[in-house]
């Protein structure tokens, strides 16, 4: 039997996903298995994908409907309710929808192998409050990693980026700064959060979960002050590769 792997959002110009399993199942001989990108702009038309597509099994979420399908699914694992975000959808088979958070562990993982004993004992910014902040801050909590959140609307626990720049100290105590938002995704590259660079120095550690470009401006600026950065695809691969195992868990 045919096994059928997707991804929904809005826009999917350049999907990661698709490239990774489709080399995946070649690369693994992972036979009768395939991956298929579904465009949509509401989250509403995805419950009649596994109705149009028999053998469809499973699914990616991504921007910007990793919230809006929540109401849609038969049950939460642990992993989506304390993210609030779903990225992983499994079909069961009695034909329910179970809404799982890969994202959360590919990020733990990424920033662990890369950042190592620096992240003991350090603060962060979180640049952004969408549904991949969502995963970053449980992460953090579970790292004991204590943060502060960044928007273009101040909130509870939130302060914009305005106020970002005017506080002295903020950026100097948190040397760990986490963009989460998409901007300098190419095409649009000559974008990043204005966080304000002076203030970065050698001792802060730039994540970029933006992963195309390769080196993104928001890096750019911290390299060019002496911060250590990394992208996003290593977490990328990571969440693919969570999401797989979800879907083959019996």
């Amino acid at each position: 039997m045919s096994r059928l792997f997707g991804l929904i959002g809005f826009p999917l110009t350049h999907s990661f996903s698709k490239k990774y399993f489709t080399r995946k199942f070649l690369e693994e001989g992972i036979n009768d298995t395939s991956y298929e990108l579904f465009e949509m702009e509401a989250a509403a038309g995805f419950p009649s994908l596994f109705k149009e597509n028999a053998d469809l099994v499973g699914i990616n979420v991504t921007i910007p409907h990793k919230k809006a399908v929540i109401p849609l699914l038969t049950r939460l694992d642990q992993s989506a309710s304390r993210v609030g975000a779903v990225n992983v959808i499994r079909k069961e088979p009695d034909g329910s929808l179970t809404g799982f958070n890969s994202d959360y562990i590919g990020f733990l993982r990424s920033l662990q192998n890369w950042a190592g004993d620096e992240i003991v004992g350090a603060k962060a910014l979180v640049l952004g409050t969408g549904g991949a902040a969502s995963a970053v801050k449980v992460a953090l909590e579970d790292l004991k990693i204590e943060f502060l959140q960044v928007s273009r609307s101040a909130g509870n626990g939130v302060i914009t980026y305005e106020g970002l720049k005017k506080e002295p100290g903020i950026i100097e105590q948190r040397r760990l700064i986490i963009n989460t938002t998409p901007l300098g995704t190419y095409p649009d590259i000559g974008k990043c959060p204005d966080i304000g660079f002076d203030q970065i120095g050698a001792g802060h550690l730039l994540y970029d979960l933006v992963y195309n470009p390769a080196e993104t401006l928001f890096m750019k600026k911290g390299l060019q002050n002496g911060a250590k950065v990394k992208n996003g695809y290593d977490m990328l691969v990571l969440q693919a590769e969570r999401a797989w195992e979800i879907w083959n868990q019996k």
